[in-house]
């Protein structure tokens, strides 16, 4: 399998050295990648990671986060097919600014792989009193979304990755405010790709495994929200043994 010596040098990592990831969150399916396919990766800060915004091309400035963790790795063990890689994430972007900005980034770029990571702006702006959207705001804003997507799109695979924190830094001093509506959003997502008929890739059971067999939350994500190098590493293992690329 092409992605073995991935997971393996991923694996062999600091921090995240003996964590596999648990069987029952892989997909068994395997994605079959053809010369020339487009992959792309959309979100907010998690995403971004400090990727270059300036006339963006493929494969390039895809910032230091879990898309160029994935991209490194696709391109080699994928060498021969000329994949193009792109990374759209926004920092601070919710549910209405992807849906603002959807035909130039996404439906233009006409992926045959399309990942989407959104939710955690859309509490923490609402918490923060920059944002009056609602847990059900969110639900529906991104339902409408993966519709326009899948209609626009009908052949493009598309990948939800399930919105995470962790208990350090800013969540952790706040929890109360957090909780339970972060989990209520984190229960949409997941409807949400259900009804989409989506790959889900739940990064929230992810880190919740790691930080089980022993890991500090400050370890994968300090303030609770934006991962750490080690937590990047792990979404990308993550990521890649779900999606079966």
């Amino acid at each position: 399998m092409k992605r073995r010596s991935f997971m393996k040098s991923v694996g062999a990592s600091g921090l995240i050295a003996g964590l596999p990831v648990n069987p029952a969150i892989a997909d068994e399916k395997k994605l079959e990648l053809k010369q020339g396919d487009v992959i792309l990766f959309q979100g907010d800060s998690i995403t971004d990671a400090g990727r270059q915004k300036k006339d963006p091309i493929a494969n390039d400035g895809l910032g230091r986060g879990y898309p160029n963790v994935i991209a490194k790795s696709l391109l080699e063990d994928y060498s021969k097919l000329g994949l193009q890689i792109h990374n759209r994430g926004i920092s601070g972007n919710k549910v209405p600014d992807l849906d603002r900005r959807w035909q130039a980034d996404c439906i233009d770029i006409q992926p045959r792989v399309l990942s989407i990571l959104i939710g955690v702006n859309d509490i923490w702006h609402a918490l923060n009193g920059r944002y009056d959207g609602t847990p059900e705001t969110y639900r529906d804003g991104f339902a409408a979304l993966l519709k326009r997507t899948k209609e626009a799109l009908p052949e493009t695979l598309i990948v939800v990755c399930e919105p995470f924190v962790l208990m350090s830094g800013t969540v952790k001093d706040n929890e109360s405010k957090w909780f339970p509506e972060f989990d209520q959003r984190r229960k949409f997502a997941k409807q949400v790709a259900s009804d989409a008929g989506t790959v889900w890739v739940p990064f929230q059971t992810m880190f919740d495994e790691a930080v089980a067999q022993g890991t500090e939350p400050s370890a994968l994500a300090g303030d609770g929200v934006h991962p750490s190098a080690a937590g990047h590493e792990l979404m990308a293992k993550t990521w890649r043994q779900v999606v079966g690329i």
